[in-house]
């Protein structure tokens, strides 16, 4: 990959988070301020709808930081993304008390119902927010710790990683199908009531998890950058293009991309956990390897080793998946088929490189 492709972007930078600063502005204006019956209101469908949107840009950034400037093609992305938003869910779940169905104010109702007779030892704990959020970073980081400390020092590499990769995330897929894994089994986990004692369903509370999505992916685009322009950044894009001869040259090539692959999943677990009370409900499909290579897709057509590629792709190709499910459901998978063949052949550097070749 050429040598500009990792090089400063200081104007599509400040464009990204200027339009970040913007939305956290104006999306609160136009759903709490502006009437119902105006053209400008903007409607809270519309704002969680948005909200879903950042949560994957933010899953691609991670994807692109791994592949992009590392060259880790990750096909298990997917499950750090679930086992983030597992992690929020349990925690919402602990909140809903005796406002369940069933109204056991310490077991979930589908422990009840599966005739569960106490709450299981990894439930401990998730009543407290706090702890909540550590294992959001956590539970993917460490997977990808021990999953990284032993493919990288196996110098398990190209599409071999990217097979196990795979397994992993059909594993983990196969495993949260089970009910006595006690995750909710095929159902996941749902019906959730209050975050922090913020009702979920009002128009605040959705829109202020607008502004915190759109704050972490700010946040997370800034922590990126640093990383790919700092010094152990450009080692790592040296690695990815010449591994043997960073190598060579005395650098410890496993711990960089491990370290990369950690901050990468830590990334994708922040975004499952986000994702999960604007949407309303985590299961095991979001486990499914489908899923890990369509936002490596996502990466491919908003243009890898950019990050404002990464985050633009995932953006353009969900709000075209929603156009698509809305009117032709079953021509979703030959559009996105089609997007990806065809940026492939015609834009190998993605829509951002399209920018690129007009500035030479």
């Amino acid at each position: 990959m050429r040598a500009d492709l990792h090089a400063r972007h200081p104007v599509a930078d400040g464009t990204v988070l200027g339009i970040l600063a913007l939305l956290i502005v104006a999306v609160p204006v136009l759903n709490l301020f502006v009437p119902a019956d105006s053209v400008l209101h903007l409607s809270t469908f519309s704002v969680t709808l948005l909200g879903k949107y950042l949560c994957y840009a933010l899953l691609a950034l991670a994807v692109d930081l791994v592949w992009g400037y590392c060259g880790i093609l990750s096909l298990g992305h997917g499950a750090f993304f679930a086992l983030g938003g597992y992690a929020m869910g349990m925690y919402l779940m602990r909140q809903i008390g005796d406002r369940g169905v069933y109204g056991n104010p310490l077991l979930p109702d589908f422990m009840v119902f599966l005739n569960w007779p106490e709450l299981p030892w990894y439930w401990w704990g998730f009543s407290s927010f706090p702890f909540a959020m550590t294992m959001v970073v956590a539970v993917p980081g460490v997977l990808a710790l021990v999953f990284g400390w032993f493919a990288f020092r196996s110098r398990v590499t190209g599409v071999y990683l990217s097979i196990i990769t795979q397994a992993l995330t059909y594993a983990l897929l196969l495993a949260f199908f089970r009910n006595e894994m006690g995750f909710g089994g095929n159902n996941g986990l749902t019906d959730f009531k209050e975050l922090v004692g913020f009702n979920l369903q009002a128009d605040g509370t959705r829109v202020a998890l607008f502004v915190v999505t759109a704050t972490a992916l700010g946040l997370a685009y800034a922590g990126c950058r640093a990383i790919c322009t700092s010094r152990c950044g450009r080692v790592v894009v040296a690695v990815r293009d010449a591994e043997d001869r960073a190598r060579f040259l005395g650098y410890r090539v496993e711990n960089f991309k491990l370290w990369i692959f950690v901050v990468s999943a830590i990334l994708s677990g922040i975004a499952g956990a986000l994702y999960v009370p604007q949407v309303g409900i985590i299961n095991p499909s979001e486990f499914s390897p489908l899923n890990s290579i369509e936002l490596v897709i996502w990466v491919a057509i908003g243009g890898r080793a950019s990050l404002y590629g990464a985050i633009a792709g995932a953006i353009l190709v969900n709000f075209a998946k929603t156009q698509f499910t809305g009117y032709l459901p079953e021509a979703w998978l030959f559009v996105l088929g089609a997007l990806f063949v065809l940026g492939t052949l015609f834009l190998p550097y993605g829509i951002v490189g399209i920018g690129r070749a007009e500035a030479k």
